[in-house]
């Protein structure tokens, strides 16, 4: 199981936000290139980038912050605000190796297949963000008539392999991600699935793992408040705990 270190991006600063709420927001650092390094040097395998201003309309895709992240030499999934193919162009030329595709998917999933085909199924992550059992988007703050399996099936078929699940009601307050629902997801559409939202203790994480199914886990707010340290992340996603 892959542990993806989070590093929220707005107005340039590393930031956490509480239900994907902008109202909600604790800054965590000045400075994501310094941050991103923190988390290769404690052994970090992959990044997962969000600019979070362009996930809620504010401004661009953040470009010149994406590639001082590539520069760490972590790949970077990176999404938020990818409105486009062209965008997501864009994103993978200044450094991702991966682009996590949301709105534009859930308003178009014959898009994923074209993604796919244009960019390879390892580049490519589809966002399958749900407020209750229906997808969200536009930065969470809209919702669509999909449920997560319903369209995560859709896109399977198209030819995707790798989704973000997150749990909205549960991000960024630390009260334990929603194992069974991911779970159900990645069996219910044979992706690989990467767990987000409300991951809180070391518990959380040997419960994913548990599953046998889950393929990665996003964590951020655990990590910057000192919940958990990703070295003790990192051993119990792999299950080498003593």
């Amino acid at each position: 199981m892959i542990v993806y270190p989070a590093i929220d991006l707005r107005q340039g600063r590393v930031v956490r936000l509480v239900y994907g709420d902008p109202s909600r927001e604790t800054v965590h650092s000045d400075d994501p290139k310094a941050t991103a390094e923190r988390w290769k040097t404690a052994g970090a395998p992959w990044l997962h980038v969000v600019n979070l201003d362009g996930a809620l309309g504010e401004a661009t895709l953040a470009l010149d912050t994406l590639r001082a992240l590539a520069e760490v030499g972590l790949p970077v999934q990176f999404g938020g605000g990818l409105r486009s193919l062209d965008d997501a162009q864009k994103a993978l030329d200044g450094g991702a190796a991966r682009v996590v595709l949301g709105t534009m998917i859930v308003n178009d999933p014959d898009l994923a297949g074209i993604a796919v085909q244009r960019f390879g199924a390892e580049a490519v992550t589809v966002a399958l963000d749900a407020k209750g059992d229906q997808v969200a988007t536009h930065g969470w703050q809209q919702v669509s008539a999909w449920t997560p399996v319903e369209l995560g099936q859709r896109l399977a078929a198209l030819g995707v392999r790798h989704a973000l699940y997150t749990d909205v009601s549960r991000d960024g307050d630390l009260s334990g991600v929603n194992v069974d629902a991911t779970a159900r997801l990645a069996r219910e559409t044979g992706l690989a699935v990467i767990a987000s939202g409300g991951v809180s203790s070391l518990e959380d994480i040997r419960a994913l793992r548990e599953t046998n199914v889950i393929a990665g886990v996003v964590i951020g707010k655990a990590l910057y408040t000192g919940a958990i340290t990703l070295e003790q992340t990192l051993k119990a996603a792999a299950g080498l705990e003593k």
